[in-house]
């Protein structure tokens, strides 16, 4: 298993040209009367929330941050994944769930790599031994 020491979830920077686009479709808005400047707050709103909503993982734990809040936790303090429509949260040992941005199904591999196995690799499969029958093996009919 190779060694990871940090991974970073994050919404794709291509996402800024949202907000680019809304901000150019918006400017005939903003220059019609006095005070429709203000429609330009939505554009930098989506910036900031691409640029803050992440989720880092490393050796000592997972802190998942929001537009306005960020929370850490240590390994030892997850107790669980919730996996809610490819969307993934950290349950920790006192029962509160909180959303990781950014991580979906196709990242536990991953964060399984970054935690050194706390969380288990649901893509592992397991050893199979030489000297054990496959249960996948069909009965030849007439031996």
């Amino acid at each position: 298993m190779t060694a990871v020491n940090k991974v970073v979830f994050r919404t794709p920077p291509t996402a800024h040209l949202g907000a680019l686009l809304l901000a150019i479709a918006a400017t005939p808005f903003a220059f019609a009367a006095p005070g429709f400047f203000g429609i330009y707050v939505v554009p930098i709103a989506m910036v900031l929330w691409v640029v803050r909503h992440r989720t880092t993982a490393d050796t000592d734990g997972v802190t998942a941050r929001d537009m306005f809040t960020s929370r850490s936790l240590k390994w030892d303090e997850l107790a669980s994944l919730k996996l809610d429509g490819g969307k993934v949260s950290a349950v920790g040992t006192d029962g509160t769930a909180t959303r990781l941005p950014g991580v979906r199904l196709r990242h536990l591999s991953l964060l399984s790599k970054v935690s050194n196995g706390r969380i288990p690799d649901p893509a592992a499969t397991p050893e199979a031994h030489g000297d054990e029958e496959s249960p996948a093996t069909p009965d030849t009919p007439g031996e």
